[in-house]
């Protein structure tokens, strides 16, 4: 699928002006990178919106047209309102046929329900990677990458050099990493840690019993002050039998 985007060059600059694009319905941006200087831009905040929703948008080499020329551009920057669904700002960068780019591409699951794990373990399939880094050229980029399920067990993981990569596509990653992709879990074990954590914090907190118990030198008398105060209603009594004697 392939997208194009329709922008113009910004003339005002600053806060004052951005904001004033944005009550008008335009989102500010820029392009940059190859050999051609950076560029301020507009754009339509609806069409764009409307295209950052589909996740193919931000995995594909775009064509922004502008002043009656069209270049091939990637999404590398969103910046939303903290609370309202209104973009504030977008970057893209200019692409070359002849470079490679550096780019994440989201990772598309299968066949987790035909896996021994799941199908006759009874476990659960768990990503714990949604993307990936990659570097091509922008001919090869691929929409998402495909991780098959089909051969997983319990405990045992998919990792990321496991991935059959699409033709011209290198993984983005130091020799010596090979972080896990996904793993088939039980979901009793799941539970027991879901209870273990709070059980465990339970035990830290004292109990009311502990609490109210006076800490060591506090509250309770010395053992010799014991001894005085002990024998104090112990002598009275004494007397009061002489006096009765007498």
């Amino acid at each position: 699928m392939k997208f194009e985007i329709s922008a113009h060059k910004r003339e005002a600059q600053g806060t004052g002006a951005s904001r004033r694009l944005r009550r008008m319905g335009r989102v500010p941006g820029i392009v940059y990178g190859g050999t051609e200087a950076p560029v301020n831009i507009e754009l339509d905040h609806k069409d764009l919106f409307q295209n950052l929703r589909n996740e193919k948008f931000h995995a594909s080499i775009l064509t922004l047209k502008m002043n009656g020329s069209a270049q091939q551009v990637l999404l590398r920057a969103v910046n939303m309102h903290p609370f309202k669904l209104q973009v504030q700002h977008v970057d893209f960068q200019r692409v070359s046929k002849d470079k490679k780019i550096h780019m994440k591409v989201p990772l598309h699951f299968v066949n987790a329900e035909k896996s021994p794990g799941v199908k006759e373990q009874g476990g659960i399939a768990s990503h714990v990677l949604n993307e990936l880094d990659i570097t091509c050229f922008p001919d090869d980029l691929p929409e998402f990458i495909e991780v098959d399920l089909s051969n997983l067990t319990v405990g045992h993981s998919l990792h990321v050099r496991d991935l059959a990569l699409p033709k011209g596509v290198e993984l983005a990653l130091h020799k010596a990493d090979n972080p896990v992709v996904a793993t088939v879990v039980i979901p009793s074990l799941i539970a027991e840690e879901e209870e273990a954590a709070p059980a465990v914090a339970a035990a830290d907190v004292p109990t009311t019993e502990q609490a109210a118990a006076p800490k060591e030198g506090e509250g309770a008398p010395a053992e010799g002050e014991k001894g005085k105060g002990a024998d104090k209603p112990a002598a009275a009594a004494d007397k009061g039998e002489k006096k009765e004697k007498k």
